[in-house]
């Protein structure tokens, strides 16, 4: 098995792409400069081996998810990604081809996101891997999109569709919805390679009032912006966005919309917009080509997030949201 720093200067120097101020992964640092009238985003997510992904998923998607769920946050800021960070804690189990298929995984999303490695580490553990990985963007001074910006008066608006990722684990787990192959396809595709919303996101800016990723549950998330802005907020389960292939799982299985509400894995961007705002929100949907679904309102507080049914009834659910804890 390759030592650490062969390893390293053999699979991830590369990465850099000759960046200045990564040192081809010489230094334990790197350096970079903002550039002129822009201020640095920075995320970062662990997944963990067995949590966030399986022991027998293939590395190359594993490695292109870690990345995108870090790309995800950025877009909810409004910001543009330019590099990264990686730490990799090698498992037993992770030989030189799992990391030589990790690696070009990364290098194929490098090349599609516009973004390079900057450094980061490595070591080894005596369990699962586990994976973190720290992204930086760069948003206009003072432009980056908050949670605490929702008003009375807005309108609740998502991206793509919602509940495919969390159904499609529940396929990955064993569950059998008699859907066909195809649409078992996509529902495990979404769950295993998100989509970050990074145009979408930078196109919001001066738009949106408030914004987020849908990572953790539609109304968990929700949760926080209710909570950062301290208003209410209502959604109409009627008009919730669902692929075919959910829809033909929720027409089998109505309590599933709970998966749906609170299964997170989305990674679509969920943000709130004045009423002046519908015509430029009409124009990014029609040149993105990327859905965009008005799904509630915001209302004066208490902070609260409620889904109504057809006759305006608060449904219940127990599953709100993912928590580690």
């Amino acid at each position: 098995m390759t030592g650490e720093f062969d390893m390293i200067a053999r699979l991830f120097a590369p990465l850099t792409d000759g960046r200045p101020g990564t040192f081809d992964l010489r230094n334990d640092a790197a350096t970079f400069v903002a550039s002129p009238g822009h201020e640095t985003v920075i995320t970062l997510d662990t997944l963990c081996e067995g949590i966030h992904f399986f022991g027998d998923d293939d590395p190359a998607g594993v490695a292109r998810k870690l990345l995108r769920v870090n790309l995800s946050d950025l877009a909810a800021m409004g910001a543009r990604p330019f590099g990264y960070l990686l730490s990799l804690a090698r498992g037993k189990s992770q030989d030189d081809p799992w990391l030589e298929a990790f690696a070009a995984g990364l290098k194929e999303d490098q090349k599609l996101f516009g973004v390079t490695l900057l450094g980061g580490d490595t070591t080894r553990t005596e369990k699962g891997l586990v994976l973190s990985l720290t992204a930086l963007g760069e948003v206009p001074m003072g432009k980056a999109l908050p949670r605490s910006g929702a008003q009375p008066g807005d309108s609740v608006v998502v991206s793509g569709t919602l509940g495919d990722a969390a159904l499609g684990l529940c396929i990955l787990q064993g569950k059998n919805f008699g859907l066909d192959p195809a649409n078992r396809a996509h529902l495990v595709d979404r769950y295993h390679l998100p989509q970050p919303r990074l145009q979408l996101g930078h196109r919001l800016i001066g738009v949106a009032h408030a914004c987020l990723d849908v990572s953790d549950g539609l109304l968990g998330d929700l949760e926080h912006i209710a909570q950062a802005s301290e208003v209410a907020i209502q959604l109409d389960a009627s008009a919730l966005p669902l692929s075919a292939a959910a829809r033909s799982v929720l027409n089998a299985d109505a309590q599933l919309l709970s998966n749906v509400v609170g299964g997170g894995d989305d990674y679509e961007l969920v943000f709130t917009v004045p009423a002046s705002a519908r015509p430029e929100l009409a124009r990014i949907e029609s040149e993105s080509g990327i859905p965009l679904t008005v799904i509630g309102d915001v209302l004066p507080g208490p902070a609260r997030v409620e889904v109504l049914d057809s006759e305006r009834q608060v449904l219940q659910f127990e599953r709100r949201g993912w928590t580690h804890f």
